[in-house]
């Protein structure tokens, strides 16, 4: 598009030079016939921009359409194996069909219509050529001026006209980029996030963390309310609760992926809105639920926390987290290449070179994302011993869907819409009976041995 485009502009800047030149020599032959010729040129640009105005939606739908048919491809194209399973590849040629034709009919319409800016511009140009003509003649009959003068003040209004006539016919290239600078700038002019302030949080190690009257919403509903929670230094506290609950949101605000709406989170006394988001980040591990590996070696991913990180650092971070054995078994080792969709590694695997990566980087505060879900029991036990290696001498946040990983936890705080109802260790909410002990239940006893949902529950979860 880069450049057509500059090419267009570049006939553009040839053609404005014309146009002063030539108008120029006209006015010199015949002012008269000059002013006749310049009449022209309200009527073509209100008849381009009437037209160009039109062209320039239809381009903006054909773009948008673009879009929208590329995303469907992509999503088909990750989803394929849902869709093969659930036997879904019609509606999705069905869906594909029908958007394609969309882009079509919006395509066509987007180059007809500014198709049409070339003609009509001829067009006037040669009502305006004959009237030149008409009054061309009357003149020399009238002794004003002489024939040579009225055929070279035509020749020039034909130079004149020809540059206009150029830049409608390029009229389609010019409204299509137009279109697409609009989507670019659409972007762009989103606003950007706030870089706050450049401080720093206080040298110590492990961190007290602090939510103070927290509260948070993603539109006008809260999903977090007034909420109040520390989690002293070197401790673990995990978060539990239904889908829905706040947990994953409660993170997000941690490492300032939104601010709070109101509230205070302190970071060892420190609001965290006093430093800035990479001085934050930098003192903050994630294992998230979902293990990615980035393109490159399994050495680069694990030292993807800690760039400067030797071979030396990286085998004995691979050996604490129980997967030195899984890489050397590989026939590169730890040059292995792997990706986010590697098929030589099991989720589990790819999920201990995640933690692997979170120890090399040594982050004062740990934030574990259910790393242990989805995965065999034997695969659970080795990320829990490994989680465990991690969370040692290290403030830790673990979002827990498996209460049974969670059983040594320091204190549970267990939300409820956006609210901690109960907070303690896993034996004392047991003895308590309440949501915990209920969640509890779910999890761990027969369907028969559970207690009926009323209305209301249903509808909750």
């Amino acid at each position: 598009m880069l450049g057509p485009l500059s090419q267009t502009l570049t006939a553009l800047l040839f053609a404005l030079l014309t146009v002063v030149g030539v108008l120029a020599m006209m006015l010199i032959i015949s002012p008269l016939l000059t002013l006749l010729a310049l009449i022209s040129i309200p009527l073509t640009l209100a008849v381009g921009t009437a037209v160009a105005k039109r062209s320039q939606r239809l381009f903006g739908d054909q773009w948008r359409l673009t879009g929208e048919l590329n995303a469907h491809i992509e999503e088909s194209y990750s989803g394929h194996e849902l869709v093969t399973v659930f036997d879904r590849e019609g509606a999705f040629r069905e869906t594909f069909a029908n958007r394609n034709a969309e882009l079509k009919k919006a395509s066509h319409l987007a180059q007809v219509v500014s198709g049409l800016i070339a003609p009509l511009v001829l067009f006037i140009g040669n009502l305006s050529y004959v009237l030149l003509c008409v009054v061309g003649a009357f003149s020399v009959i009238s002794g004003q001026l002489t024939l040579g003068g009225v055929v070279a003040f035509v020749q020039y209004s034909r130079q004149y006209s020809q540059p206009l006539g150029t830049l409608a016919s390029m009229s389609n290239l010019i409204q299509s980029g137009i279109a697409s600078a609009a989507r670019v700038f659409a972007l762009l002019d989103e606003p950007e996030e706030d870089p706050g302030s450049q401080g720093r949080l206080p040298v110590v190690r492990p961190r007290r963390i602090t939510f103070e009257h927290v509260s948070f919403g993603y539109d006008r509903e809260l999903t977090i309310k007034d909420l109040d929670l520390v989690v002293e230094p070197g401790r673990t506290a995990a978060i539990v609760g239904a889908s829905g609950a706040g947990k994953t949101t409660l993170m997000n605000l941690l490492m300032r992926f939104y601010d709070v709406g109101s509230g205070h989170i302190l970071v060892d006394g420190t609001d965290i809105t006093s430093a800035s988001r990479d001085a934050l980040r930098s003192e903050i591990g994630l294992v998230p639920q979902e293990p990615w590996l980035f393109g490159g070696t399994i050495r680069d991913n694990i030292a993807y926390g800690r760039p400067d990180a030797t071979l030396e650092q990286v085998e004995q971070a691979a050996q604490v987290c129980g997967v030195s054995h899984i890489v050397n078994a590989l026939p590169q080792g730890y040059d292995t290449v792997v990706d986010s969709a590697d098929g030589c590694l099991s989720e589990g695997e790819r999920q201990l070179i995640c933690i692997a990566r979170a120890f090399i980087a040594d982050p004062a505060v740990l934030i574990l994302d259910e790393a242990t879900s989805a995965v065999d029991a034997r695969t659970e036990l080795l990320l829990q011993r490994a989680t465990s290696r991690l969370r040692h001498g290290r403030t830790c946040l673990v979002i827990a869907h498996r209460l049974s990983t969670i059983r040594d936890a320091d204190v549970i705080v267990v939300l409820q819409d956006g609210r901690i109802v109960e907070k303690g260790t896993h034996t004392q909410l047991l003895r308590a009976g309440g949501e915990y002990h209920r969640l509890s239940q779910y999890q761990f006893h027969e369907p028969s041995t559970l207690p009926a949902l009323d209305p209301d529950q249903r509808s909750s979860r």
